[in-house]
């Protein structure tokens, strides 16, 4: 369906906000109704934005929805200001000037021109506007919810863990105010994560074991606590063999049910053969383990990291 018609509307009506605007700032214009231009204004630029959006011209949309979140601050609405704010976040969001660079550039490893990092970038300056608003209001799970989108777009978009990580924080911390334990683990845990890539394993550790034992008195969720107990360790193990041993024989001193665990009995045999720098006897306990429960990308590496310790050892798990 073509609608360039409805982007062409959109620009007229762009242009008669900013003449409202201009006007009601006038000596005449403030004396005579300059708010209810400021509203007429604000109505115009979400009219404008919704027909930038159906013409799927996600820059302009996001440019009308900032524009109506900045009248609607001046008319004191921070409701609707920080709605216009997300909502224009979002728009930004999907605005992908990127496409034939990431055809071009990922595949090569090279980073994106500046330029193209434009969008996303004016994504989170929105959101981070309406996070302002949220929490003066006192809207602290919104807030955080808005906080773990910001942290989507520096993973996916920007490619800038640091900063990813600082927002999952912040939302978790949130989170925990408002007794929403549950969300406040799942940013946790992509945080240990991300941590744990990054070589900060005593953070990851932490997290991991304030989790498992948040986790394993909970009927529905302590089948997850062995997860998190077997990472935990895992980041022990690259730092220090024995630290590795003494947090194993902690967890199952903790949680009996992890000295059955498929992960407990793999780490057992990892010390083993790490502790006999037996390389092959490592390799072939993972596949086993492999085998029944496929390893994802972050065990793969943390192994990877372990098995590289092993003196003589070629760093791979084949």
């Amino acid at each position: 369906m073509d609608n360039t018609g409805k982007e062409k509307e959109a620009i007229q009506l762009m242009a008669e906000a900013d003449k409202k605007v201009k006007s009601s700032h006038s000596f005449l214009g403030g004396m005579f109704g300059g708010n209810s231009k400021i509203e007429e204004a604000c109505d115009m630029y979400a009219r404008a934005a919704n027909m930038f959006k159906m013409a799927k011209n996600w820059n302009g949309a996001g440019n009308a929805f900032c524009q109506a979140a900045k009248l609607h601050m001046q008319l004191q609405s921070k409701h609707d200001a920080a709605t216009s704010f997300v909502d224009a976040g979002n728009a930004y969001k999907k605005a992908d000037p990127q496409g034939f660079f990431k055809l071009i550039c990922l595949p090569l490893y090279l980073p994106f021109p500046s330029f193209f990092q434009m969008h996303p970038k004016e994504a989170i300056s929105c959101l981070n506007a309406a996070i302002d608003i949220y929490t003066d209001m006192g809207r602290f799970t919104i807030a955080a919810k808005h906080h773990i989108t910001i942290a989507e777009v520096y993973e996916s978009e920007l490619v800038d863990i640091e900063k990813a990580i600082a927002h999952y924080e912040q939302a978790a911390d949130y989170y925990k105010g408002e007794e929403s334990n549950s969300s406040a683990n799942k940013c946790l845990l992509k945080v240990a994560s991300y941590s744990a890539q990054l070589e900060q394993y005593q953070k990851a550790v932490e997290i991991y074991e304030q989790v498992g034992t948040n986790t394993m008195d909970n009927p529905l969720l302590k089948y997850s606590a062995k997860e998190y107990f077997f990472k935990a360790a895992l980041c022990h193990f690259i730092v220090d063999e024995l630290n590795a041993k003494l947090a194993v024989e902690k967890y199952e001193e903790m949680f009996p049910a992890f000295s059955d665990s498929r992960e407990c009995k793999l780490l057992k045999k990892l010390l083993e053969a790490h502790e006999e720098q037996n390389s092959e006897a490592f390799t072939e306990a993972v596949k086993e383990f492999d085998s029944v429960s496929r390893l994802d990308q972050w065990l793969t590496t943390m192994l990877l990291r372990i098995k590289k310790t092993i003196q003589g050892d070629a760093g791979d798990l084949k």
